[in-house]
């Protein structure tokens, strides 16, 4: 009896570091078979590459825009308003945008718009037994499948950076300027305060934001169960495991990149 009430508490436990586990054997098998020939993936990535590219730029513009200009922007401008130091608003935006907010942003669109995209495909393959198709035929679907998605994923996130980046800190512009102050004082602690490592540092971690986003979404596809309730319930889950995954790397990430760059913890006048 205390056993069998035991093994119930922990079930939801057991079934996270089950899953964690298959996903980490996922991202090695992944790994392997993206750098072992033959590379006959190279069409399939390049439709992914296409896909995630055509549905992502409008939300991520729209929304890295309006995070730029109504939370470090608005926010931060009012705050430094009371004190006179609104000229620091571009230093400001280099901890902001460069180095959180236009990589959050980045990889929760992505996560949203096509990591769905991706669970919602597999899980619809899987139900129709595609996948058990492909390996009846010795077609690797780790391979053939899992790779071009997982590389596109990586490409899109961290040229996608880029992109939240300028129109992240063109919130910042719109905020200064609606605030009637030049953008003299803007554009100078900005770029007192960025550095390469910066600029490097938002594309790395973005880069494998992409893979997290990959590996977790091709996981929940590849394993729905239940009918169309199992692959729409597949992509509720991915979504939340990604974001919580996302959210526990960052602050790994952040924290290695701190400790090892000291610098970049002084703001420059």
């Amino acid at each position: 009896m205390i056993r069998a009430t035991v093994d119930r508490a922990f079930a939801p436990t057991r079934g996270v570091l089950a899953e964690a586990g298959e996903m980490v054997i996922l991202t090695g098998r992944t790994i392997v078979s993206a750098v072992r020939p033959p590379y006959a993936y190279g069409a399939e990535l390049a439709a992914q590459f296409m896909f995630a590219l055509r549905l992502c730029w409008l939300p991520l513009l729209i929304a890295t825009v309006a995070f730029g200009y109504e939370a470090p922007g608005l926010q931060a401008a009012n705050f430094l308003v009371l004190f006179g130091a609104l000229d620091r608003l571009g230093g400001f935006f280099v901890l902001a945008s460069i180095r959180e907010f236009a990589p959050f942003v980045d990889a929760i669109v992505l996560a949203g718009v096509a990591g769905t995209a991706i669970t919602a495909d597999l899980g619809a393959r899987r139900i129709r037994e595609e996948l058990d198709a492909l390996e009846v035929l010795g077609v690797d679907p780790v391979k053939s499948l899992v790779v071009p998605r997982f590389l596109a994923l990586m490409l899109v996130t961290g040229l996608f950076d880029i992109y939240a980046l300028v129109f992240g800190v063109f919130g910042g512009v719109l905020a200064t300027l609606v605030n009637n102050e030049p953008l003299g004082p803007f554009w100078a602690t900005f770029f007192n305060n960025a550095t390469t490592t910066d600029l490097w540092g938002s594309v790395v971690k973005t880069t494998l934001f992409g893979a997290i986003i990959a590996v977790v979404c091709c996981y929940k596809g590849m394993t729905a169960s239940g009918g169309a309730e199992g692959v729409g319930r597949a992509v509720n889950q991915a979504v939340v495991i990604t974001f919580l995954a996302i959210f526990a790397f960052n602050y790994v990430f952040t924290q290695v990149l701190l400790a090892t760059h000291p610098a970049l913890t002084t703001i420059v006048k």
